[in-house]
């Protein structure tokens, strides 16, 4: 019988949906609400210039400290300098996390959390602000034991200190723990660095990066974990 008595899940693209219609959707909210003349590629491209350093700081060890929504009013902030828009970016940050609070659930999630929390403890650990986190996790029709958000430690996966405090807040050994999540980075290695099992969900069939850890198991549906789970 497997060892595992408690389930620790990502949230967004495992979960729930977060693709880049979806974003593509916000970029297109923000542009008919600020009157922008621009295009929801050409913000999105400009976006991703200062996404792509916020990023960089979060995952950097020792980076201060910087919520979602920070960040992203940021990345903004540098998509309207880079566009000559003279758009309001904190507005254009608050959209973006009032959207994700409503991201739809994939349609394996609710079965397959159905069949595992009827003899294993669920939680979710998420780099999320507790803003769209929340609101997020209140829809789904499961039991979570704990809910933590890089935005309740100030700090962002993979650093142990979000796994550990689940650890904690659950009283459980992380032998006794399998993660779950979408990333080879952020979940694979950060589970394993807490000493817990680590199954990747690749939903798109992307390749393992052979520079990350490998996961103890790979799905491309959560209605595949309970099998992984058995055999752990």
């Amino acid at each position: 019988m497997s060892a595992v008595t408690t389930v620790i899940f990502d949230m967004f693209n495992t979960i729930a949906q977060d693709s880049p219609e979806h974003w593509r959707q916000t970029f297109a909210e923000i542009i008919a609400a600020q009157q922008l003349d621009t295009t929801p590629e050409a913000l999105r491209h400009a976006w991703d210039y200062g996404a792509g350093s916020f990023r960089e700081q979060r995952t950097t060890p020792g980076a201060p400290f910087i919520s979602y929504l920070d960040g992203w009013a940021g990345a903004f902030a540098t998509a309207f300098a880079r566009l000559n828009l003279a758009g309001d970016a904190m507005a254009a940050a608050q959209q973006s996390i009032a959207n994700l609070g409503e991201r739809p659930l994939f349609s394996d999630s609710p079965p397959a959390l159905a069949q595992i929390g009827q003899n294993r403890r669920l939680a979710v650990i998420s780099n999320a602000d507790d803003s769209y986190l929340n609101p997020v996790v209140a829809r789904i029709p499961a039991d979570f034991a704990a809910v933590i958000s890089s935005e309740a430690l100030r700090c962002y996966k993979p650093d142990r200190r979000l796994f550990d405090a689940a650890l904690t807040r659950l009283k459980v050994h992380p032998s006794q723990c399998a993660y779950v999540g979408d990333k080879q980075f952020e979940d694979v290695l950060g589970a394993h660095g807490a000493g817990m099992a680590a199954i990747w969900i690749n939903r798109a069939g992307a390749p393992l990066n052979p520079d990350l850890p490998t996961p103890d198991g790979e799905i491309q549906t959560l209605l595949q974990l309970p099998a992984i789970l058995q055999s752990l």
